[in-house]
């Protein structure tokens, strides 16, 4: 690989860490900066994961660390998601178009935005304001939909499931964060496995998403937990409407 795209994965995958750790929506970053490298978009797919799991990885260790990942909820959310994102990496290798799910993303990401302009703590409630809820079938249903969305095409998926966490199951901004974590890596771990199955994975491309994602990983990890939750939710907004643009532009 020469030097201009290997640079430019190493910055898309930097920000992506940072981006996807404390709101969502990095994908919008690295699928493309793949796409430009000449990979045909099954690779990059493919590839995308590799620097998914490795930042989330560390993103999910950051937050245990800190305490804000309790392993028991923690299998609770990721089940569901993790089925969800079998079948979404299944589709995606070797039966559906990838168009066929863009405009739910878009449509999500829509519903979500006017949700946190209108009533912002209803997707995303202040840390000492949220009630956790147990888990419920629209929940249960809500983070299920979003591993199958996550497992085909990855972008976007930490902001629809934000929105689950926090809007159903009623986490604060900073447990939702963590969660969304764990969930993505879980179910990124096995739709990198359908993918590598399927020969759909530039592995040296990958290497180096995944090493420059995990310093933005560790370092969103920090400001998820130092920074004001209010500054949280805008950064997230800002993620919510830059992720309906970059759908509605591809």
């Amino acid at each position: 690989m020469e030097l201009g795209p290997a640079l430019l994965l190493v910055v898309a995958g930097l920000i992506a860490g940072f981006v996807n750790t404390i709101a969502g929506g990095g994908s919008m970053l690295t699928l493309p900066a793949l796409l430009l490298t000449g990979m045909p978009v099954e690779i990059a797919n493919g590839t995308n994961r590799v620097g998914v799991v490795a930042h989330s990885l560390a993103g999910t260790g950051g937050f245990r660390a800190a305490g804000q990942i309790d392993l028991r909820t923690a299998a609770i959310v990721i089940a569901p998601t993790l089925v969800g994102g079998l079948v979404g990496a299944w589709l995606a290798a070797d039966v559906v178009p990838h168009a066929w799910l863009e405009p739910v993303l878009l449509g999500t990401m829509l519903l979500m935005a006017v949700a946190m302009v209108m009533r912002p703590k209803t997707v995303a409630p202040d840390v000492g304001e949220a009630e956790p809820r147990p888990m419920n079938v629209a929940a249960a249903l809500g983070l299920f939909g979003a591993g199958v969305y996550g497992g085909f095409v990855q972008a976007g998926v930490g902001l629809v499931l934000i929105a689950v966490l926090g809007g159903l199951l009623r986490y604060d901004v900073v447990r939702s964060n963590a969660l969304k974590v764990a969930a993505t890596l879980v179910f990124n771990v096995v739709a990198l496995a359908v993918f590598a199955y399927a020969g759909q994975v530039d592995w040296r491309a990958g290497g180096l998403l995944a090493t420059s994602s995990v310093v933005g990983a560790l370092i969103g990890v920090r400001a998820a937990l130092k920074i004001d939750p209010h500054i949280i939710r805008g950064f997230i907004l800002a993620a919510v409407i830059a992720t309906c643009v970059a759908a509605a532009l591809r």
